[in-house]
C-alpha cells in the first residue's frame, strides 16, 4: 500500500452453521468460522487478512447475524466482496450483507449490544428437522417460574457463577438489558441481552434456568447463585447446538434496515 493511500474497511454480516465448526476464533487445529472466511478473503485482498468478529461464538455455536470486520490495501466494492465470498465459501457460512465502514471502526470494540437466543425442544419426540439447532429436552418447562428466576440477572451483576473459565475475564461483571422467555409450541426460547458474555455465560445461565423450569430448583435459583459467585453451585452448561448469536448493535446503524434482509426464505427458529 502506497505511503497515505487510505485503507478500504470492510464490514461484514454474517450467519452460520457452527455444527463443523470449533467456534469463531482461530484455533491451532480444526476448522473455525474466523479462520474459513479469512483464508477465503486472502486471493481478494491480495495477503493475509485480519478479520475481526464482534463476539467470539464457542464450538457447536451458531449466528443469525455475526459482525465481521476487515482491512485491504487493495480498493474493494462491498458488494464484490459479498458475491466472491459466497461463491467460495462453505454453504454453513453465508455473508448476508457487506458494507464500507467508518474508519476507526472495529466489530468487536464498537459493539455495545449482543442479543443471543438458545432453543430448547420440548416435545416428546425429537423432530429430524431441527436436529443440531435445539437442546431437546423431552419435557414440559414451567415458563413462567423461568421468566421470574431470570428476572434478577437484569442490570450489572457479578456473573462468575455463570462463568464456564474463571479468570478468562479480568471482569466478570456484565450488564443485561433485557431477557425473555417465549413459547412457541413446544419449542421454548430464551433471549438474552447484554453489553458483552462471560465465556459459556447463556449456556450456564439456561442450564440452571431449566433446572427452575423442571422444578428442581426454586425460583430465587439465579439470584442466589449470583451472590455466591460459585460456579460449582450453578446447573449444567446446556448443549451449544441450541444457541443462536442473533444481532449486534452499534452506537450508530452499520447495515441499511438493521441488516434485516427483506425477502422471502425459509422460516428460520423464532425466539419471539
Amino acid at each position: 500500500m502506497a505511503l497515505g493511500t487510505p485503507a478500504t474497511r470492510i464490514a461484514l454480516l454474517l450467519a452460520y452453521d457452527g455444527a463443523a465448526y470449533r467456534g469463531w476464533q482461530v484455533q491451532r487445529d480444526g476448522a473455525t468460522v474466523q479462520g474459513t472466511v479469512a483464508e477465503a478473503l486472502r486471493p481478494l485482498v491480495g495477503k493475509p487478512v485480519r478479520l475481526t468478529g464482534a463476539s467470539r461464538t464457542d464450538a457447536g455455536v451458531h449466528a443469525l447475524g455475526q459482525v465481521a470486520t476487515f482491512e485491504s490495501p487493495r480498493p474493494l466494492e462491498p458488494d464484490v466482496v459479498q458475491a466472491a465470498l459466497n461463491a467460495t465459501l462453505p454453504r454453513d457460512i453465508r455473508v448476508l450483507l457487506a458494507v464500507s465502514a467508518p474508519e476507526g471502526f472495529d466489530a468487536r470494540r464498537s459493539a455495545r449490544l449482543k442479543r443471543y437466543g438458545y432453543l430448547i425442544d420440548t416435545g416428546r419426540v425429537a423432530s429430524p428437522f431441527l436436529r443440531g439447532y435445539v437442546w431437546h429436552l423431552g419435557r414440559a418447562l414451567d415458563c413462567g417460574a423461568m421468566r421470574a428466576a431470570l428476572g434478577a440477572v437484569r442490570g450489572r451483576h457479578d456473573f462468575s457463577a455463570f462463568c464456564a473459565a474463571a479468570g478468562r475475564d479480568r471482569d466478570p461483571r456484565r450488564t443485561v438489558r433485557s431477557v425473555r422467555v417465549v413459547r412457541r409450541g413446544t419449542l421454548v426460547g430464551v433471549v438474552v441481552s447484554a453489553d458483552s458474555f462471560l465465556h459459556h455465560m447463556v449456556r450456564n445461565l439456561v442450564g440452571t434456568v431449566v433446572e427452575v423450569g423442571l422444578g428442581r430448583r426454586s425460583v430465587s435459583a439465579p439470584a442466589d447463585l449470583l451472590a455466591t459467585r460459585d460456579r460449582r453451585r450453578a446447573g449444567p452448561t446446556a448443549p451449544s447446538d441450541g444457541l443462536f448469536l442473533l444481532s449486534v448493535r452499534f452506537p450508530r446503524p452499520l447495515f441499511p434496515g438493521g441488516g434485516r434482509r427483506r425477502r422471502r426464505a425459509r422460516p428460520a427458529p423464532r425466539f419471539g
